[in-house]
């Protein structure tokens, strides 16, 4: 029971600390999305072009995600 009680306290914590990561993370993609449109929106139509066709056509070490 002593253990089953431990390991039950142990998973807890770590839940916890892995929903802060979340949230954390949550955060950060919200930051980089709003500073990803500002740049987009003050971007040249060429640059925009060759964002795109970057996009399309990865650079073979970087497999999309």
């Amino acid at each position: 029971d002593l253990v089953k009680s431990h390991l039950m306290y142990a998973v807890r914590e770590e839940v916890e600390v892995l929903k802060e990561q979340i949230k954390e993370l949550v955060e950060r993609i919200s930051q980089l999305e709003f500073e990803n449109k500002l740049l987009k929106s003050h971007a040249s139509p060429e640059t925009l072009a060759l964002l795109r066709s970057s996009a399309s056509n990865p650079p073979a070490g970087n497999p999309p995600s």
